[in-house]
C-alpha cells in the first residue's frame, strides 16, 4: 500500500491519460460505428461489402496486433503519429467495429414498418435512418454501448506496449522500479474501478431515462 500512496501524483497521471485516451477515443469509435452500421445496412451493395469487410476485419484482430502493425509498421511508409495519437487511432478503429455491430443490431429491432412510412412520405435513406430510424436504435442500445465503454476503458490499458503512460504503464515502470508488482498493479485496478464503475451507474440510469416504452 506504501508504494500506492508514495507514487499517488504518477497514479494522477496515468489515470488522466487513461481517461483522455477512453474519452476521446469512445467518440471517435461511435461516429465510426454509426457510420459503418449504415453502410451495413445500406440498399446499396457495395457499401455494404466495406462495411462487412471492416466489421470482419477488425473484429477478428487482435486489439494488440493492430496497435504494434500501426505504431511499428506505418512509420515505414511515412505515416508516423505520437503514441497517444496511435492508440486513439487504434482504439478508436477496434471499438468502432463493435459499436457498428451493437447499431446495427439496435437498427434491426425497429419495426420495419418505420422505414416504410418514411419511404412513403418521400424520404430517401438517409434521411429515413438518421431522422426516423436511428435515433430510436440508439435508444435500444445504450447498455450494450455501455458495456463496450467500459470494455474500451480496459482496453486503453494496451497503449502501455507502445510505452504510453497510462495507469498500466505506470504500474509497469513502478514494477520495473521497485519489484513489487503486485502493489503497483492492485493500484492500477483500483484506480480502473474508479472509472468502470461509475461508467456503470450513469449508462445504467441514461438506459432508464431513455428506455423505449412496450
Amino acid at each position: 500500500m506504501g508504494l500506492v500512496l508514495d507514487n499517488l501524483s504518477l497514479y494522477g497521471e496515468g489515470l488522466r491519460t487513461t481517461v483522455a485516451l477512453t474519452l476521446l477515443s469512445f467518440v471517435a469509435a461511435f461516429a465510426i460505428g454509426v457510420v459503418i452500421a449504415a453502410f451495413r445496412v445500406s440498399p446499396v451493395p457495395p457499401l455494404r461489402a466495406v462495411g462487412t469487410a471492416y466489421v470482419e476485419t477488425i473484429r477478428n484482430t487482435p486489439l494488440p496486433v493492430l496497435l504494434v502493425l500501426f505504431f511499428f509498421g506505418f512509420p515505414k511508409i511515412g505515416i508516423r503519429y505520437s503514441t497517444f495519437a496511435s492508440a486513439v487511432i487504434v482504439l478508436s478503429v477496434y471499438t468502432g467495429a463493435f459499436i457498428a455491430e451493437t447499431v446495427r443490431s439496435g437498427i434491426n429491432t425497429v419495426a420495419a414498418g418505420q422505414g416504410e412510412a418514411a419511404r412513403a412520405i418521400g424520404l430517401t435513406f438517409p434521411q429515413t435512418l438518421s431522422l426516423v430510424v436511428l435515433p430510436q436504435a440508439l435508444r435500444s442500445v445504450v447498455a450494450p454501448i455501455g458495456n463496450l465503454f467500459i470494455a474500451l476503458t480496459k482496453n486503453s490499458s494496451v497503449a502501455f506496449l507502445i510505452s504510453t503512460l497510462e495507469l498500466t504503464g505506470v504500474a509497469e515502470r513502478l514494477t520495473t522500479q521497485s519489484a513489487r508488482p503486485v502493489a503497483a498493479f492492485v493500484g492500477a485496478g483500483a484506480a480502473y474501478l474508479l472509472l468502470t464503475i461509475p461508467a456503470g451507474l450513469a449508462f445504467g440510469a441514461l438506459e432508464r431515462r431513455v428506455a423505449v416504452k412496450r
